[in-house]
């Protein structure tokens, strides 16, 4: 039987802003179906990372594949083809004010297919059906709450059923029961739906419950310094810096210092 292919797969990427490096020469791989966390501190770079990887920022160095395809380089109809294969969905939500909820959904919708208008609408409803909003289609995003946004934000980034979805900060400005739900959503449409996750989150219960994978940033070494199953992570590391993190630490004296082993990373 062959073994299952990374569904994306970063090589020696290097990414930041101007001539700031913020993450440095980083590779590693997302395997389809899992639940994949990007994690670390504040600063150390998680979602300049993820903006690298989704096309939103180009790159200062390496690549980025989805399913083999090169993303990095690719211009034009081979672009948006890739580009078609995962949906995001941003800190905040980005919803549109003024557009309904089914007219949010819809809108992927109107801009990549040339389905008939009923069809479309069928679509989003579905897709709202999926993460309980079924009943708020017709509401502005202004009268809901934090976590109904940040549904219905899942709803539009899978209105073209992607094979992954890029989070941004899901938990981010949630209440506890909020963010609790939303790692029930995230897992049942994970295991219902097949869909590969890639998180970035510093949220720890979060972590524990969804993750079937984390790779861990650390501002300080701009690289990945820890790679596997939080929990085990969290029960075995010998890292410092890590143990602190997963256990809630306080900083350390500046006097002190950190040695990181040289972490796991994909080849």
């Amino acid at each position: 039987m062959n073994e299952a292919q990374p569904v994306i797969k970063v090589r020696n990427l290097t990414c930041g802003y101007d001539d700031t490096v913020v993450v440095d020469d980083v590779s590693f791989d997302v395997m389809p179906g899992e639940v994949f966390i990007i994690l670390g501190g504040s600063g150390c770079g998680k979602s300049t990372l993820l903006k690298n990887m989704i096309g939103l920022y180009e790159p200062m160095a390496g690549q980025v594949f989805f399913d083999d395809n090169e993303l990095t380089n690719a211009q034009g109809d081979q672009r948006d083809r890739i580009i078609r294969k995962f949906g995001v969905m941003y800190q905040m939500g980005a919803l549109f004010g003024s557009m309904s909820l089914l007219q949010n959904v819809m809108l992927p919708l109107e801009e990549f297919t040339d389905l008939p208008r009923e069809a479309m609408t069928m679509v989003a409803k579905s897709k709202l059906a999926m993460v309980n909003l079924e009943n708020a289609m017709y509401k502005l995003p202004a009268a809901l709450s934090g976590g109904m946004k940040k549904r219905a934000a899942i709803a539009r980034a899978m209105a073209l059923d992607p094979q992954i979805l890029f989070l941004d900060e899901p938990g981010a400005g949630l209440d506890p029961i909020s963010s609790a739900e939303l790692d029930e959503l995230i897992l049942k449409l994970s295991k219902t739906l097949g869909i590969t996750f890639v998180i970035v989150t510093h949220e720890l219960d979060s972590i524990y419950k969804t993750a079937d994978r984390v790779i861990m940033l650390d501002k300080d070494v701009k690289k990945i310094v820890a790679e596997g199953d939080p929990k085990v992570l969290r029960d075995t590391s010998d890292d410092v810096f890590v143990k602190r993190f997963f256990h809630r630490m306080p900083s350390l004296k500046p006097t002190d210092t950190t040695k990181h082993p040289v972490a796991k990373q994909g080849t």
